[in-house]
């Protein structure tokens, strides 16, 4: 049975704001777009959707940034985070899930408060520490999908400038995303739902991703500093209700 189009509409509009949003700042687009394409198709659809739309934004926005992308810490940061999954997915028959992703969320409001209101941390001047950010990426990944929030603190930490943060995300959230993607379509969740609603947005991601692209371009590396600890803060509120 198809989509109405009011719901059609609904929907693009949703990943036009979320594609923007990950195109503009490097991540953010599963905040936005999960819970309210949840309500509106469901989550046995909204998640193979939104891990198809973060995909295709990746893919799109390294075609044009590859340069950027810092290979360095990439690799570090992907090899860590599988190396901490299998802690992760212990941790999720362990620890309880409402309690540590509390924790987390204090850490994100106190990271991001801290950074707006305060003195600036001390920048990492090299990638050493990009293992213990990854490894950390991978117990959270592994355990509550949440694997975004620590590597977004590495790269603030790391101080680079909005193309290189965003370009670096994506080098780290692409391989990521497809083994997601991979384990969806063995699951059976590639629907033809999924797959008809994911073609009518194509044109809706591409449209977002240039158009974030310039204002990522055209933000000052002090207003970007601030747009990113105000959405970790905003991150760390929805994890900790």
């Amino acid at each position: 049975m198809s989509d109405s189009p009011l719901v059609v509409v609904a929907v693009l509009s949703v990943v036009f704001l979320a594609a923007f949003t990950r195109s503009a700042l490097g991540f953010g687009d599963a905040l936005i777009a999960m819970p309210l394409l949840a309500l509106m198709v469901g989550m046995k659809t909204a998640t193979p959707l939104v891990a198809l739309a973060s995909s295709t934004i990746a893919a799109t926005i390294l075609m044009g940034a590859w340069r950027r992308v810092e290979l360095k810490v990439v690799w570090r940061l992907i090899l860590s985070t599988l190396l901490g999954i299998p802690i992760g997915l212990f941790f999720l028959k362990v620890a309880p899930e409402g309690v540590v992703k509390a924790m987390l969320g204090v850490v994100l409001i106190a990271f991001g408060l801290y950074n707006l209101a305060g003195p600036k941390l001390p920048t990492l001047g090299n990638e050493k520490l990009s293992y213990v950010f990854g490894f950390v990426a991978g117990i959270l990944g592994g355990a509550y999908n949440t694997n975004g929030p620590p590597v977004v603190i590495y790269g603030a930490l790391r101080d680079w400038s909005p193309e290189s943060f965003r370009a670096t995300l994506q080098g780290y959230f692409f391989p990521t995303g497809a083994m997601i993607l991979v384990s969806h379509g063995l699951a059976g969740l590639w629907t033809p739902r999924v797959l008809r609603l994911y073609i009518y947005a194509l044109p809706v991601i591409v449209t977002a991703v240039l158009l974030g692209g310039r204002v990522n371009r055209m933000i000052s590396s002090g207003q970007f500093n601030r747009i990113v600890y105000g959405f970790l803060i905003l991150v760390g509120v929805l994890l900790f209700v």
